[in-house]
């Protein structure tokens, strides 16, 4: 019984890898290829679209590049992301008012979600810092204005 099973999963599994390879192009990218852009929100870093159309409705990859001592003022995005630290210090908290004592430092390997349209702010506090954010657009950021202290 477990080899018909077996045998089953294969076929199985076989035929959803080439339904899903033939809907598909590959893309490869090498770390030289990617362009890092000015910002279209003001107070945003540099950063690179990898696949996809962030402003359209589909699955997107971007990466941002802060460099050292970059703040990003709360702000919020209307859809889920998930983020992966790839190199430098990242100092990140949730919320809607700048608050260092709130930040979380986050070394390169680093895992966060940020759930849609909820505020957060971020720190490339100790040097420059690169992430690669995924989500599925559109997508956007609305900043938060500070009260004055």
């Amino acid at each position: 019984m477990v080899r018909g099973l077996s045998v089953a999963l294969v076929l199985v599994t076989g035929c959803a890898s080439a339904a899903y390879a033939e809907n598909l192009e590959g893309k490869i990218t090498l770390p030289n290829e990617i362009e890092y852009k000015s910002p279209l929100r003001v107070g945003a870093p540099p950063a690179a679209v990898v696949y996809g159309e962030p402003t359209k409705k589909g699955l997107y990859v971007t990466r941002a590049k802060f460099p050292a001592g970059f703040k990003n003022m709360p702000h919020y995005h209307p859809d889920e992301r998930t983020v992966v630290v790839l190199s430098g210090t990242y100092y990140f908290a949730y919320g809607e008012q700048w608050d260092e004592s709130k930040l979380k430092p986050l070394p390169a390997g680093s895992f966060l979600t940020e759930p849609p349209n909820t505020p957060h702010y971020n720190w490339a506090k100790d040097g420059e810092v690169v992430l690669q954010i995924t989500g599925y657009g559109p997508t956007g950021a609305t900043n938060i204005p500070q009260k004055q202290q």
